[in-house]
């Protein structure tokens, strides 16, 4: 971000639950951010790691977070109102981006979060340009056996204090002592008890097998392997119903993505959100592995493990090529017939997968390696 602090933009919208806080940073295209379950966008920026994985989003988006109805700055809900439901959420994104005048955008839903970015996708279709699901599942409950779940609650319930650290030790495990207590402290400031308990059993009920087949949109599902949160078979799982969706497993057992290998996560979600939709030559798909897949392969079209950021699709190296001739964007896109907002694009995913800092630098690097 040109080498300036980076400073989010906080503000309130109208919904149907009440006024919802949001957070804004970037420009560019659109990225909306769910929130994982509870979340608070005001204390959540007080953590260097959050604040370095979202700026890194925004270095290509304008990114917009919000606190869910009940949580964070948001309005909070009348006593004894029950949480928001999967129709509400999806009411309350709805409204978010009406309110800041936004048609379409890419949507990314992390853990919970990624419920509600399958919901809208599903629903409205035409809203929801591109998806990523990171740390996502399908049906809330086989998160956990059921006597696990319940007994979590009832902590959450009985002692908030307790129960936060409980959730720390699931969502943040072997991280130091600092780290799970800032954790833990940020959860309590999100919600009271009574909301995060019903929250959490919100979370255990929420089931999107339904919807996952309806979306349409280009979807990338990104899992660690050992999440100790929601389990990586969660995320197979969820990718095997979404037609189409590219699956890309990660190391590591932290749940979330701007914890542990952070840079791994921007990566793919950054190439992912840069390649061009409509170019068929950058969605191969590979045979589903059957190691990942140990009860047969899935019903709906197998989801492909991307071999790796710094692959390149046949039309991005044709592209690289003419940039390495010397031409602009603008006889790029006369050349092979595409428009410059798609060889800008292209432009763009080629320096991610290369990590190459310019558009020389990253023919130059494809050169001495044989890319084109």
């Amino acid at each position: 971000m040109d080498g300036r602090p980076l400073r989010q933009q906080i503000g309130f919208c109208p919904t149907p639950l009440g006024r919802v806080a949001y957070a804004e940073v970037g420009s560019g295209p659109p990225l909306v951010l769910p929130p994982p379950w509870i979340g608070h966008v005001e204390r959540e920026w007080a953590f260097p790691e959050v604040r370095a994985f979202v700026g890194a989003l925004a270095r290509d988006h304008r990114v917009v977070r919000y606190d869910r109805p009940g949580t964070g700055l948001s309005d909070r809900l009348p006593a004894g109102a029950p949480p928001p439901s999967l129709d509400d959420d999806v009411e309350v994104v709805g409204a978010l981006l009406d309110s800041l005048q936004i048609p379409a955008a890419a949507v990314l839903g992390f853990s919970t979060g990624g419920c509600v970015a399958v919901a809208l996708a599903a629903r409205r279709p035409g809203v929801v340009t591109r998806l990523v699901l990171v740390g996502a599942f399908a049906d809330g409950s086989a998160i956990a056996p059921p006597g696990l779940g319940e007994a979590l609650v009832a902590t959450v319930r009985a002692h908030w204090g307790a129960g936060s650290r409980a959730l720390a030790d699931v969502w943040v495990p072997g991280t130091n002592r600092a780290t799970r207590q800032a954790f833990a402290d940020l959860q309590r400031a999100s919600a009271d008890a009574q909301d995060a308990a019903r929250a959490l059993e919100a979370v255990y009920a929420t089931d999107v097998r339904q919807e996952a087949p309806r979306v349409r949109a280009p979807t990338l599902v990104l899992h660690r392997r050992g999440d100790r949160a929601i389990p990586v078979q969660l995320g197979r799982e969820l990718a095997a119903l979404i037609p189409g969706a590219r699956l890309t497993l990660l190391p590591g057992e932290l749940h979330p993505p701007w914890l542990g290998d952070r840079d791994a996560v921007v990566r793919e979600v950054r190439a992912f959100l840069a390649d061009d939709p409509a170019d068929p030559a950058d969605h191969p798909v590979d045979p589903a592995d059957p190691a990942d897949h140990p009860d047969g392969p899935p019903a709906a079209p197998p989801p492909r493990e991307r071999p790796g950021a710094g692959t390149l699709s046949e039309r991005e190296r044709e592209v690289l090529r003419l940039v390495a001739a010397g031409l602009t964007d603008e006889r790029i896109a006369a050349t092979l017939v595409l428009s410059p907002h798609t060889v800008h694009r292209h432009v763009s995913n080629i320096r991610i997968k290369l990590d190459a800092p310019s558009r020389a630098a990253a023919a130059a690097a494809a050169a001495r390696s044989g890319l084109i």
